[in-house]
């Protein structure tokens, strides 16, 4: 079974912030599959079926890694099997890499994750949300209109690569999907 994981800080205020792209792009794979996170469990919502788990946590983005270790031990999910989508400031707007392991990269949610579950090698989806001037009030602000019409087309790209990353080595998916974005 797979676990994707979109990353993003729970509460309206936070809604369509460009820290909150994980979770937009869980809303995308939802929307394109028809389903809701209709479970709820170990401070996250989730969708759950044979094949994956669809989630979000319910925590802020420092605290991710709780949840995602608690579901993983909760439904026995190994490591080779997660893919966590989050907001990268080093990748310019519009742009999306999906990449088998790394560093956190200053993000506090992947880094939380890497801490709890001991290891580095975290399959991962990236968008790229740009660069501001004060990082934490840009990750925290939210899309002008023209950067959310570009969000919103890549966001579908986003949620095809994921879903193809349930049925598809990452390899593949990384081949057919990097550079596409």
């Amino acid at each position: 079974m797979k676990l994707i994981v979109g990353l993003g800080n729970p509460g309206t205020e936070y809604e369509k912030t460009r820290h909150n792209i994980g979770f937009m792009a869980v809303d995308k794979i939802c929307e394109k599959l028809n389903i809701s996170l209709n479970e709820k469990k170990f401070n996250g919502i989730f969708y759950r079926n044979k094949d994956f788990i669809l989630a979000k946590p319910l925590t802020y983005m420092n605290k991710s890694g709780d949840f995602v270790q608690a579901l993983m031990q909760y439904y026995d999910i190994s490591v080779e099997d997660l893919i966590v989508v989050y907001d990268d400031m080093d990748l310019l707007i519009g742009k999306a890499v999906i990449r088998q392991k790394g560093s956190s990269g200053g993000h506090n949610g992947i880094k939380d994750i890497i801490e709890k579950l001991k290891t580095e090698n975290i399959k991962r989806l990236k968008v790229g949300i740009g660069r501001g001037d004060n990082a934490i009030n840009f990750v925290l602000g939210k899309f002008s209109i023209a950067d959310y019409q570009i969000i919103d087309k890549i966001l579908d790209g986003v949620a095809d690569a994921l879903v193809s990353c349930i049925y598809n080595d990452v390899r593949f998916v990384m081949n057919k999907f990097n550079g596409s974005f």
